[in-house]
């Protein structure tokens, strides 16, 4: 027979795994759920980009205002009105108002903001502001 320890920190951790994967998937599905749109989030040297995931929503129904360190897009899904020859409707889409507000890494002009629309995608392109792009730390070896 093998003598195995115990190893309290060995459940705790499994415990933690365990919460974090029910926050996540929590978070995930709210967000889906309420029709927030799903965004990703990429930075080159010169610029942020930013994508919206937006299907159904034309532009004219879209708002968005960008500030120097964060971008807020809201907008309208409008629900068409259909019925049926059984007078019966039945619907999995969202509809309703939503916003969402985004930070950004870093400080952009925004000023300068570029977007395009295409296919339910918001693409905005979000210059940095120089003082961002000339930002240079000194290392102090020790």
């Amino acid at each position: 027979m093998t003598l195995v320890r115990y190893n309290p920190f060995r459940d705790l951790d499994i415990l933690q795994r365990q919460m974090n994967r029910l926050f996540d998937e929590s978070f995930l599905s709210d967000t889906k759920e309420n029709g927030i749109p799903a965004a990703e989030i990429s930075e080159t040297e010169d610029a942020i980009h930013l994508k919206l995931e937006l299907p159904g929503i034309a532009k004219e129904d879209l708002d968005i205002q960008v500030t120097k360190n964060a971008v807020s897009v809201s907008g309208e899904r409008k629900e068409e009105t259909k019925t049926e020859t059984n007078g019966v409707t039945r619907s999995e889409f969202r509809y309703g108002k939503f916003s969402r507000v985004i930070p950004l890494p870093v400080h952009v002009q925004n000023n300068n903001v570029t977007a395009q629309y295409k296919d339910g995608i918001l693409t905005l392109t979000l210059p940095k502001s120089e003082e961002e792009k000339n930002k240079v730390v000194k290392v102090q070896v020790g």
